[in-house]
């Protein structure tokens, strides 16, 4: 009868803990809920680490009640751990940093599901976040995991939260180029800029600012409002053919690598002796 009434516990005991960890899925009506509350979006990480914090920690509750149910000691668990507590210590070091970094990932956010960023080890889109480690697919399509530890010691950039792409660069002209020419084209160049509805307002800079050995300098610097990588390289190329333009119709030819060799003749003196 003793033996009957465990089993039956048991099972009641496994059958509330798989309920529990069904409950506790990220994408269980529960944990939706408490994402909606707390305005979480989908690309937030914190419910699935959180759905994974309780699973394991309902697994390892369940096999310790069910252990307890069938005569398994636990204080004499405790106290055999206790005796290995520094080897497990050491051992779980590295294991336990891990877990504190994906914990920092997660508080302080810096980049959330899908985002694009840039680590001294690895640049790609965030595809998820484990207890010990973070998986980041690259540009090259292949699976890197990196540890949380790691990850959340290092300077992370996030590229996907850029609310607009940089673009600057000199462009180097003829040295010989008429300045009314090229006053002109500087004002034709930064108002062009100004009535692109693709560039951000806010910063548009063209100016004429070197004065170099073989050429003249233009200064340009300007954002795109657009941050994804093949919209802004087209407004690029689109920006780079219009400058063409505007220095096709001044009349100003681009600088192109030269070399000026001086040669100096000496006058020679011929001197001729007399008979």
């Amino acid at each position: 009868m003793g033996v009957f009434n465990r089993l039956v516990r048991s099972i009641g005991i496994i059958l509330a803990g798989w309920g529990i960890y069904n409950v506790s899925a990220a994408s269980s009506v529960m944990l939706e809920s408490i994402s909606k509350k707390i305005g979480l979006d989908d690309a937030s990480m914190l419910i699935p680490f959180l759905s994974k914090v309780i699973r394991f920690v309902v697994i390892v509750l369940m096999v310790t009640v069910v252990g307890g149910e069938w005569g398994f000691s636990i204080n004499g668990l405790v106290a055999g751990m206790g005796l290995g507590s520094l080897a497990v210590a050491l051992a779980a070091k590295e294991t336990l940093g891990n877990i504190l970094g994906g914990i920092v990932i997660i508080t302080e956010k810096p980049f959330a599901k899908g985002d694009w960023i840039q680590t001294p080890s690895v640049e790609g889109i965030v595809e998820d976040i484990t207890f010990r480690s973070s998986k980041i697919r690259t540009f090259a399509h292949s699976l890197v995991t990196v540890p949380n530890a790691t990850l959340a010691d290092q300077p992370i950039t996030n590229w996907s939260r850029m609310g607009k792409r940089q673009i600057t660069f000199s462009l180097k002209v003829a040295l010989d180029t008429d300045r009314e020419r090229l006053a002109a084209a500087q004002r034709r160049l930064e108002r062009m800029l100004l009535e692109d509805d693709r560039i951000d307002p806010g910063t548009i800079i063209v100016r004429f600012r070197d004065f170099n050995d073989s050429n003249l300098g233009i200064f340009f610097y300007f954002f795109t409002k657009t941050t994804v990588w093949t919209e802004h390289l087209a407004v690029r190329e689109d920006i780079n053919l219009a400058v063409l333009q505007v220095l096709d119709e001044e009349g100003i030819s681009l600088a192109y690598p030269i070399q000026r060799l001086f040669i100096e003749e000496e006058d020679k003196r011929l001197e001729v002796a007399g008979a």
